[in-house]
C-alpha cells in the first residue's frame, strides 16, 4: 500500500471533522468531500500535501478546458481545494493568478407569471403543495423551506427567521398570510406524531454544530423539531436513538416535476423557480430592489439585479413603441 493510499481515509476524516468544526451545512460537506476525490484522483491519488499551486491550477484548468464545466462548478471545485489545503492541512494556496477561468454564458433565471404559479401550485397535493407555497411566498430555497424548525415561525408575526442559510447567513422572510391557516394545521398533526415518536421512546432530531453535546434534552423538545419531517425514522449510528430527519428533497423536487407536466406549462420550471419568480413578482409589484435583496438573502445588491432583466415591462423598465400602436 503506497503512504497516498494509507493516508487518503486519515485525510478525509479530518475533512469531515473540520467541516463540522466549521458547521458547514452536510451539503456542503458533500460537495467538497467529493471535490477533494477528484482532485486526487486526477493527479494518480498523489497526497494533497506532496502537492501544491501548480496541481491546483491544472486540475482547475482541466475542468475548464477538458470538462467544459461552467464557472459556478469550477469556483465551488476551487472552493473545496481552499478549504483542504488552508483549513485541513493548514498550508494555504498561493498564487492561482494563472488560473483558466471556465466561460459560458450568464442565463437569465426561467420565471413564471402568476397565473402559471397559482396552476401549479394547485395541481401539488400535501406538504409537497405547503413547501412549495412557501418557496414562493416567502423565496425560501428548497434546502432551506425543509431545514426549517418549529421556533422558526412566527405565525403571528407573519415571520419566518431562516438560520445558517447560504453563506451561513440568518435573515427573517415574509410568512404568507395565505399559508397560515394551512400551516397550522400541518404543525398541528406534526405534534400529534411527535407525541406518538415521544411515547415510543424517539421524538430525537439532530442539531446544530455543539448543541449535541451541550443540550441533547433539546433535541427531543418541540420547538427544535422540524416543520416538514420525514415520514420514516431512522437509527442513529452514535446513540442508538430512532429518530427523524427533514423530508428529503426529491419529494417536493418530484412533485414539482409532475405538477409542471400536468399543467402543461413549456418552461424548465424547477423549485428554484418558484424562488425566482417571488423576486421578480416583487419587484414587479412596486418593491425596491433593496427589500427583495434583504428577503432573498443576498450579500450584493448585483446578484439581485439579474430580476431586472426579466421584468415584464423589459430589463430596463422600457415601454416598447409599438404598444402604443
Amino acid at each position: 500500500m503506497t503512504n497516498s493510499e494509507a493516508g487518503k481515509p486519515k485525510l478525509l476524516a479530518r475533512c469531515r471533522a473540520t467541516c463540522r468544526l466549521r458547521q458547514l451545512s452536510r451539503r456542503t460537506e458533500q460537495a467538497y468531500l467529493s471535490w477533494i476525490r477528484r482532485y486526487v484522483r486526477y493527479h494518480q491519488l498523489r497526497h494533497p500535501d506532496l502537492m501544491g499551486e501548480g496541481e491546483v491550477l491544472a486540475y482547475l484548468t482541466h475542468l475548464a478546458e477538458a470538462r467544459k464545466v461552467s464557472y459556478s462548478t469550477q469556483m465551488q471545485a476551487l472552493s473545496a481545494l481552499l478549504f483542504l489545503y488552508r483549513d485541513v492541512l493548514g498550508r494555504p494556496l498561493g498564487d492561482l493568478r494563472g488560473l483558466v477561468r471556465a466561460r459560458g454564458p450568464r442565463r437569465i433565471p426561467v420565471v413564471l407569471s402568476v397565473g402559471e404559479v397559482s396552476q401549479i401550485l394547485g395541481a401539488m397535493e400535501g406538504e409537497a403543495s405547503l413547501v412549495a407555497m412557501l418557496l414562493y411566498g416567502a423565496g425560501l430555497r428548497l434546502m432551506e423551506a425543509l431545514t426549517l424548525r418549529i421556533k422558526d415561525l412566527d405565525l403571528r408575526r407573519g415571520e419566518i427567521r431562516v438560520r445558517r442559510g447560504k453563506g451561513g447567513k440568518d435573515r427573517v422572510t415574509i410568512l404568507p398570510q395565505k399559508v397560515r391557516s394551512r400551516l397550522a394545521a400541518h404543525l398541528a398533526r406534526v405534534q400529534e406524531q411527535h407525541r406518538r415518536d415521544l411515547a415510543q421512546g424517539g421524538g430525537q432530531v439532530s442539531l446544530p454544530g455543539a448543541l449535541e453535546r451541550k443540550a441533547p434534552s433539546w433535541a427531543s423538545g418541540w420547538a427544535w423539531q422540524w416543520v416538514f419531517p420525514a415520514h420514516r425514522r431512522y437509527q442513529d449510528r452514535e446513540t442508538g436513538e430512532r429518530r427523524r430527519h427533514h423530508l428529503d428533497p426529491s419529494v417536493v423536487q418530484r412533485a414539482m416535476a409532475r405538477a409542471v407536466k400536468a399543467v402543461g406549462i413549456p418552461k424548465r420550471a424547477t423549485c428554484h423557480t418558484l424562488r425566482h419568480s417571488f423576486a421578480t413578482h416583487l419587484l414587479e409589484s412596486g418593491y425596491d430592489i433593496r427589500t427583495v435583496q434583504e428577503l432573498l438573502g443576498h450579500s450584493d445588491v448585483s446578484t439581485t439585479m439579474i430580476y431586472t432583466h426579466v421584468l415584464n415591462r423589459g430589463g430596463l423598465g422600457v415601454r416598447s413603441p409599438a404598444d402604443a400602436l
